[in-house]
């Protein structure tokens, strides 16, 4: 595995533990809004660089086009994480983060879904970017 794949995976644990830290303290039933702010405020606790509602804008040819899509969460420049608070997830999710991904140019995206019983059980989809460049 390469150095990349290694800081990939170690820093995805990272955001998945406080993520569960973050859904154990207040459960689930709240809005995004909610589980977006608190886990942004345990990332930056724990050290890592988080950026909140980045723009993310769209090149066409070329003309750069403000979409208005947002990350809810950029983690250290290479981990974009969506937060859901839903029944459970659709296709529809899977595939807005692989577009999110493909056209940021990064490899991995975390989908949490805190509107569950436990967020090991099926509150996380981790999605990858195979051809990131």
């Amino acid at each position: 595995m390469s150095d990349e794949a290694n800081r990939l995976n170690a820093l995805t644990d990272r955001i998945i533990g406080s993520a569960i830290k973050v859904h154990r303290a207040i459960g689930p039933g709240l809005l995004e809004s909610a589980y977006e702010a608190c886990l942004y405020f345990e990332l930056a606790r724990n050290g890592l660089k988080v950026e909140r509602q980045k723009p993310l804008f769209l090149k066409y040819e070329d003309v750069v086009l403000d979409c208005a899509y947002r990350l809810d969460l950029l983690v250290d420049d290479a981990v974009i994480v969506e937060v859901k608070s839903i029944a459970r997830f659709d296709r529809i999710h899977e595939a807005q983060m692989d577009s999110y991904l493909r056209i940021a140019h990064l490899r991995v995206g975390l989908l949490l879904n805190f509107n569950v019983r436990a967020l090991i059980d099926g509150g996380i989809k981790r999605r990858v970017n195979l051809f990131p460049e």
